[in-house]
């Protein structure tokens, strides 16, 4: 009796094991009979906005006459930039920063001397935001005009951006979807298979280059500001199943 039971156990056991190996294989050919391919969507544009920044400042010993020095700098600024066409409500000037100078020395006796005060620095920071991109662009550039007037004016590079890369997103969206596709077809074509439904759908983030420059992509997406033309780029990985 013993021995049938243990025979029926063994039995159930190995119904059982092919049950799960059977499964184990159909699974995995499910999970291989796929087509896994990565689109490229990419667009090239101009920036529509421009951002400049630049900076001046005075030193002297007496505080209010480093104010009016800085003051009358700042006049200069502003109808330098009025001049090239700049208009007033896309010139931000800051506030006043202003900072203690203080100097070391050694005196006649060979002693080291500490905290001497130097006088005051007076610091003013102006930024001009635009959508004319040109005429900014080429005010930067002749910008030894005010320092030729006597203004201690240090010129940043502009930064370049685009207002409407939402609507270039879409786009690039849909032209890497069917880029991705395509290569699924020619894949399932040249293999004997059959696309089969989409399984899943995988985008990348938008990345921002330089035109035919070296910079490299990061993964949360790299964004450049330094060059006026700009190349877009997303990426879609689409999976299929294959039939």
């Amino acid at each position: 009796m013993r021995n049938y039971i243990t025979a029926a156990i063994i039995a159930v056991g190995a119904i059982i094991a092919a049950a799960i190996f059977g499964n184990a294989i159909k699974n995995r050919n499910s999970a291989e009979n796929t087509i896994s391919v990565t689109g490229l969507g990419t667009k090239t544009f101009e920036s529509d906005l421009i951002s400049w920044n630049g900076s001046f400042s005075r030193n002297n010993y007496d505080l209010k006459e480093a104010y009016d020095l800085l003051a009358a700098d700042r006049r200069i600024i502003s109808e330098y930039l009025k001049a090239r066409g700049i208009k007033a409500e896309e010139t931000v000037f800051s506030a006043v920063e202003m900072n203690k100078q203080f100097r070391s020395f050694t005196d006649q006796n060979g002693n080291y001397q500490q905290g001497e005060f130097a006088g005051y620095n007076l610091t003013q920071s102006v930024s001009v935001q635009s959508k004319d991109v040109a005429r900014v662009e080429n005010t930067s550039r002749t910008v030894t005009e005010i320092i030729n007037r006597g203004v201690e004016f240090t010129s940043s590079p502009p930064l370049y951006f685009y207002t409407k890369l939402a609507d270039i997103k879409h786009q690039m969206i849909a032209d890497a979807t069917q880029d991705a596709k395509k290569r699924a077809e020619e894949i399932a074509k040249n293999s004997g298979a059959r696309l089969g439904d989409l399984k899943k759908a995988t985008m990348g983030v938008v990345q921002i280059t330089a035109p035919n420059s070296a910079e490299e992509y990061s993964w949360g997406g790299a964004f450049n500001t330094s060059s006026k033309e700009k190349e877009a780029s997303i990426t879609i990985k689409l999976e299929y199943l294959a039939r």
